[in-house]
């Protein structure tokens, strides 16, 4: 096995037909590029002519030292990492070929370097972290609720595997005045100045950017990756906004959701539905079949997303660690000020 790296195209071609997420695709990483500091580097590990394993990278190297992120932070990018498609199904292959696709790795961005911070959170298809363990690197598990969408004709049962209190809430916003609409792009703007508003009400820090959303949503658009959807009243106001973003394999509430109502009742319930609805058309990417509520991890989001009945998938984050490592990362937090 041998490390090489990549360019987008060649990413591309090497992506498999599924277990990657969103932001693996070449249309989202080249706009990660354009917006995050570092230098991305696309990490191909080969048997042969075989790829086993792929792994993205942002660098960036200072005086203080190295850093290697994937995903770089403040861009809302849950998971990104390593990816392993050993051609074996028997267990002992593959692990052999994750062990070794994970030293290379290491190895390769220099883990071992004292001033070197490697911080990394995988899909939630990357099953076993072990190996980065084994080389000295911390593991945290975080969760995020992933909820199985069968097609049309299984909806209804669907519907009733939700908690009574979300039943109601869609069966109650479907008899206001309400529309949900749904489009690549339109909506986004407001759908961002909507959670940005929210986030200043509440006095947190909010680092995204318009153009970053703007540049990241046009760009999967392209493919049919990004759908926003919008709540208005009988007016147009917008009520509510979610923007999802697709892989081969699930949906993802990205962006959105403040939790808005209309005449005493809240309509988020009544957006989801619509996105579960569209998912369950195999609209707009028939090969989805699961929809990411993106996150199970604040227990005040979770009393809310729990409802949806979802299953709770772990996903692993792997650090440097150490005494000198913390010097590291505490150099690294003031020079990114």
């Amino acid at each position: 096995m041998e490390i090489t790296r990549l360019s987008l195209d060649e990413w591309g071609d090497a992506l498999p037909s599924s277990g990657f997420e969103v932001f693996h695709t070449p249309s989202a990483l080249s706009v990660i590029d354009d917006h995050a500091g570092g230098d991305l580097r696309l990490y191909a590990a080969k048997k042969g002519d075989r790829v086993v394993g792929l792994y993205p990278a942002f660098v960036r190297e200072r005086a203080v030292g190295t850093t290697v992120l994937s995903p770089p932070p403040g861009l809302s990018i849950p998971r990104l990492g390593p990816m392993v498609m050993p051609a074996s199904p028997k267990r002992r292959k593959r692990e052999k070929v994750n062990a070794s696709f994970t030293d290379l790795i290491l190895d390769e961005v220099g883990v071992e370097d004292s001033l070197t911070l490697f911080r990394t959170t995988c899909p939630t298809a990357f099953s076993d972290p072990r190996p980065f363990v084994w080389s000295d690197l911390s593991l945290d598990t975080s969760f995020t609720y992933m909820l199985d969408v069968p097609d049309r004709d299984g909806t209804d049962d669907l519907l009733g595997s939700f908690s009574k209190s979300l039943r109601r809430e869609i069966r109650d916003a479907r008899g206001l005045d309400v529309t949900v609409t749904k489009s690549p792009t339109e909506g986004v703007d407001a759908v961002f100045e909507s959670v940005r508003n929210r986030y200043d009400e509440q006095d947190r820090g909010f680092t995204l950017t318009a153009e970053y959303v703007d540049d990241l949503t046009t760009a999967l658009a392209a493919e049919d990756r990004c759908r926003t959807y919008v709540a208005r009243g009988p007016d147009g106001e917008y009520l509510s906004g979610i923007v999802v973003l697709y892989s081969n394999d699930a949906a993802y509430y990205w962006l959105g959701g403040s939790r808005e109502t209309y005449e005493g009742t809240s309509v988020n319930g009544l957006v989801h539905w619509h996105v579960i609805r569209d998912i369950a058309d195999g609209d707009p990417i028939p090969s989805v079949g699961s929809y990411d509520l993106m996150g199970a991890n604040t227990e005040r989001i979770c009393r809310y997303k729990s409802k949806f009945g979802a299953s709770l998938v772990p996903y692993y984050t792997l650090e440097s660690e150490g005494r000198g490592m913390d010097a590291a990362k505490a150099a690294y937090r003031l020079v990114s000020r």
